[in-house]
């Protein structure tokens, strides 16, 4: 029976904090009216997260769209605040028990992100998680890019998919009856995931368990 593979998204996954959305909240404030209204808007929709948006970025998003900025104009700033990743301008923090999840589990450990590959590894090496993902792949394009990637597993194979998005991260394995895993505080209705708890740490218990038992057959 082929491995398990365990599919983690990066940011509000793997990388937690507010620190790139506030970086790209405040890299597009250069377009606002009043930079400092905007970054307000976005911290207080950020500590409380309600409505529609499905995730940080979407909250940049509907605000800077509020105010008339264009999609040229997030873009540049979306690009902007990415080379801010893992700076002290852009901070991020990891699940405490991470890293010693990825050492230990037996299982293929991917890392699968819309986000561009710009400081991904510095901000890998800054969580303590270098070397821990047997593959990255970025600017994946969910959820039509985890349908490709989900196509070139071997038949077979079980999946449990980690994120904080349900329609990009979670929803496309779930259609093919894979395990999935949503963690954080957006609401999202279709959402019906095999494990749901506001950190990574909380479901680590149960993703183990879930390693354990995906592979008794191989193991045997």
């Amino acid at each position: 029976m082929p491995r398990p593979v365990l599919i983690f998204d990066f940011d509000g996954t793997v990388a937690l904090g507010d620190g790139p959305l506030l970086a790209y909240a405040r890299a597009v404030a250069a377009h606002a009216a009043s930079a400092d209204a905007l970054v307000s808007a976005v911290a207080a929709r950020l500590a409380e997260p309600s409505g529609d948006a499905i995730d940080g970025y979407d909250v940049v998003r509907r605000v800077a769209e509020a105010e008339g900025i264009g999609d040229d104009a997030l873009a540049a700033a979306y690009t902007a605040s990415r080379a801010q990743l893992g700076t002290p301008d852009a901070p991020v923090a990891v699940a405490a028990g991470l890293a010693e999840f990825l050492r230990t589990t037996d299982a293929e450990r991917l890392l699968v992100t819309n986000a561009p590959a710009t400081r991904l590894d510095e901000a890998l090496a800054s969580l303590g998680l270098a070397g821990l993902f047997d593959r990255i792949v970025t600017d994946a394009a969910k959820p039509a890019g985890l349908e490709a990637l989900l196509d070139s597993l071997e038949a077979g194979t079980p999946v449990l998919t980690i994120g904080d998005v349900w329609r990009n991260d979670l929803a496309p394995a779930h259609a093919r009856g894979h395990a999935t895993a949503l963690v954080g505080g957006y609401p999202d209705p279709a959402a019906h995931p095999t494990y749901r708890a506001d950190t990574l740490d909380e479901l680590l218990p149960a993703l183990a368990q879930w390693v354990q038992a995906a592979r008794l057959p191989f193991s045997a």
